[in-house]
């Protein structure tokens, strides 16, 4: 669950590439996470369309993001589902390199 998006000081909804601090709802037994612990994440999926500059619009059929640490990289060695191509430009070239599919 989203508590706050990192460099925004008054923005209501995260898009695709944005850090953001989350809380764990739920957790796998036996994983570095626990539930309700704090952490930071970057959007990864979004249902809100993103409209690219060629006028090509893309959406998914779920909201999803991505645990990273402090100098974001990725904290799991796994991403399940495509991703966009945009999170190249943010410099989170290892979640693209990691992701089956990246649109």
């Amino acid at each position: 669950m989203c508590i706050r998006i990192i460099g925004a000081s008054n923005r209501r909804y995260a898009h695709i590439g944005d850090v953001i601090v989350v809380v764990i709802k739920d957790a796998v037994p036996n994983m570095p996470l626990e539930r309700s612990e704090v952490v930071r994440a970057v959007i990864v999926r979004t249902c809100k369309e993103l409209k690219r500059d060629n006028g090509m619009i893309i959406r998914y059929d779920d909201n999803a993001a991505v645990v990273i640490d402090q100098e974001g990289n990725p904290k799991g060695t796994r991403v399940f589902g495509a991703i966009a191509r945009e999170l190249r430009q943010f410099n989170f070239t290892k979640i693209v390199s990691l992701a089956p599919e990246v649109l």
